[in-house]
């Protein structure tokens, strides 16, 4: 089965730089894709990709040694399943609050006897290989959201659940639910703080620790307090970037267009 690059490069003690393609479309995300990063991340969550647009955006990644990641809407077995069948080498799952949440999660996941994930794994098998059913358990990375206070309260408990491999944490909807601004990278104090304990927590757990960023200097940040898995920006963010970057330029450069005169 083809190796998994994300778990190759957590083994080797590395950080993922991650991706994020909020744009349905498998030409930007080849183009991001030829860019270098360790992985991308479909998002099914927000946005406007759906599955069908999913599918092509993973073959279009595919022409490259990039790891495919899906965040699915949400915890349910239907989608999960449909994900991996399409070929996504990871999955982010939202709102992971309790370590009955985590269990499901995994067990959709994972096929039997580990799990009750059913069989039917049609891309999967062009892009993993021909014993993808024998490996896919071990081989896919699963990722569980931890972005609310009650999962914050139940941290070691969904964290402790087996066959969990990392958690991804949504600042921007961890601070809300802690009473604090919702932002990315210049997170409150409370917020904060939540942030350094889960990293700590999932250290302690084995399990590996993820998280969005708005820059790469907070990325660069984080790595540095122990995250192995950073997403900065996205696809429709730095478009917007860059374009505002060139404009700003431009307008800059340009001299003032002549004053309107009178005419009688």
């Amino acid at each position: 089965m083809r190796e998994n690059g994300l778990r190759a490069l957590w083994q080797r003690g590395g950080a993922a730089v991650n991706g994020w393609l909020a744009i349905p479309n498998s030409f930007s995300a080849e183009t991001m894709a030829h860019q270098g990063w360790d992985s991308l991340t479909i998002d099914l969550q927000h946005g406007v990709v759906d599955y069908q647009a999913m599918v092509t955006m993973l073959q279009a990644i595919s022409t490259t040694a990039t790891v495919p990641v899906v965040r699915v809407p949400w915890l349910e077995p239907g989608i999960l399943m449909k994900t991996l069948d399409a070929g996504a080498y990871g999955v982010i799952c939202p709102m992971v609050n309790t370590r009955e949440d985590a269990q499901k999660f995994v067990a959709c996941t994972s096929y039997a006897p580990r799990g009750t994930r059913s069989f039917g794994p049609v891309r999967a098998l062009l892009y993993g290989g021909a014993d993808y059913p024998q490996h896919a358990n071990d081989t896919i990375v699963r990722f569980a959201m931890i972005e609310t206070a009650q999962a914050l309260d139940n941290l070691d408990d969904i964290l402790s659940v087996e066959g969990l491999d990392a958690i991804y944490i949504g600042p921007s909807d961890l601070s809300l639910s802690l009473g604090c601004r919702p932002t990315f990278d210049d997170v409150d104090p409370k917020a904060a703080q939540a942030i350094d304990h889960i990293v700590e927590r999932a250290k302690a757990h084995g399990v590996v620790a993820g998280i969005h960023n708005g820059t790469p200097e907070a990325a660069l940040g984080r790595i540095a307090k122990g995250f192995q898995f950073v997403t900065i920006s996205s696809d429709a963010r730095l478009i917007a970037a860059g374009a505002q970057a060139v404009m700003a330029r431009m307008r800059s450069g340009l001299a003032p267009p002549p004053k309107a005169t009178d005419s009688y």
